[in-house]
Formats: C-alpha cells, structure tokens, sequence
C-alpha cells in the first residue's frame, strides 16, 4: 500500500523496528518485554492498520481523539478497525481537551498518555465513573525541556498536583510521558529522557502508593535511545507506516 505517494510495507518496517527495539533493550542490559511499541496511526487508513494488526501489532496510538473514535469504535463507520470485533489496544497520546473527555473515555483506552492538568483529570474522573468504569489509566505528562510548544507539566509544578490526582476514585495514575524538542541528532533527546526517569523515581519515592511504572518516551527518530534510558511505551509512526 502507499501512503504519501510512497509504498509501504508494513510487516516489514515492523520487523525492523522490533529488532532495533530488541538491540536498544541488550545494549541496556533489560529485556524486550520491558517495552511495549504503540504503533501512532495518526492520519494513515485503517487499511494500514489492518495490514500492522495481521504482522502481530496490538497497541495502537492516536493523536487525536475524534479520529480514534471514527477509525477504531464508532459504530457508523462500516470500515472501522473494530467493527468486525478485532482485537486491539487503543492509547490516546495526544492532549485531551476538556470537551472531549466524554469522548475519550468512550473509546475505552488501554492508557491516556497525556494528562496535563488537574481539571483534564477530573473531568475523566467525573466520565469514567457515569461509564461504570473502575479505573481509567493515564500518563502525566511532563514538559521537561521547557520548550515553549510543547504541553504537561513542569518538573516543578507537578508536584503541586500529583495528591489531588492520586485521590481521584476513577483514575489512576501510571507513570509520566514526554515529548522532547526534535533534533535530528537522536542524542539530543538522552538527557531530557534521562531527566524524566529520574523525576519518575523522585515522585515514586514520594508517592509509593501509586504505580509509576510506565515511562511513555521516544518517537521513529529516538525511541532506541529512549530504550536505553528505560522506556517502557515507544511510540513510533513514520517508522511504520511512512511520512505522513
């Protein structure tokens, strides 16, 4: 199939990207099963979709979440991935705005990858439980380099938020995410991953009550790099599926 003009081969950059997620892992002394790739099909059919779920891809991200909706769950659409009851692993990786919490949490997600303040995490709270759900996972994510586009927390203004999260009766916290600036040197992203992991184990050892588990870092340009800093969700489009 092609995309962008160009062909792709989905199985086979599939492939590809699993054994340099597997070379990142033993360069680091971890094991593969430590991580999980989160195919982003952002923008691209559910023809390629389809074509990642038959190569064995199970967890999938999107951006936004109208277009998760209208290509996975939404039951008027007859091409949607999961009409035919296929089975898959929906993350919402982009940010949520307050109008579409409802919305989000009806597409039932595995993880919500980027909660970046208290009301976005009441507001799925409050959605969460008029769905019946007992707990709806999600990432907090966490600007860490500053840069002026990107959105999350501060490292220093989470702090001030992390209790009133933690005492939300239907969500529950998993660990942190981010997004580093882009260089195409793929070092450039080391110290803002390694910054995350240690900010990670600071909020552990200050809340141990909660699962800090997941570190949700490292794009198709750095994601072995990420592996490397402890990574335990890769998102990876382009790699995959080719530019948009």
């Amino acid at each position: 199939m092609t995309t962008a003009g160009i062909a792709v081969d989905v199985a086979t950059n599939l492939a590809q990207v699993r054994e340099r997620m597997a070379a990142a892992a033993r360069r680091a002394g971890r094991s593969l099963d430590e991580v999980t790739l989160v195919a982003v099909t952002k923008t691209k059919p559910p023809a390629l979709i389809r074509q990642a779920m038959a190569a064995g891809q199970l967890d999938f991200g999107e951006n936004l979440v109208e277009e998760a909706w209208a290509k996975f769950l939404d039951p008027a659409n007859p091409d949607a991935v999961g009409a035919a009851g296929a089975a898959f692993r929906l993350h919402l990786i982009g940010p949520i705005q307050s109008r579409k919490a409802a919305l989000a949490v009806a597409c039932r997600p595995i993880l919500i990858h980027a909660v970046d303040r208290l009301k976005i995490a009441r507001r799925l709270d409050r959605f969460a439980a008029e769905a019946g759900l007992a707990a709806l996972d999600v990432l907090l994510e966490v600007n860490v380099s500053g840069e002026a586009s990107k959105f999350g927390y501060s490292p220093e203004s989470i702090w001030g938020e992390v209790e009133a999260i933690l005492a939300l009766p239907h969500v529950r916290i998993r660990g942190l995410m981010t997004v580093p600036p882009y260089d195409p040197d793929p070092e450039a992203a080391r110290p803002h991953f390694a910054a995350l992991r240690r900010l990670r184990d600071r909020l552990a050892a200050r809340w141990p009550e909660a699962d800090w588990r997941h570190l949700s870092m490292g794009m198709s340009h750095d994601f072995e790099v990420a592996i490397e800093e402890g990574a335990t969700l890769v998102r990876v489009g382009t790699a995959i599926f080719g530019p948009r």
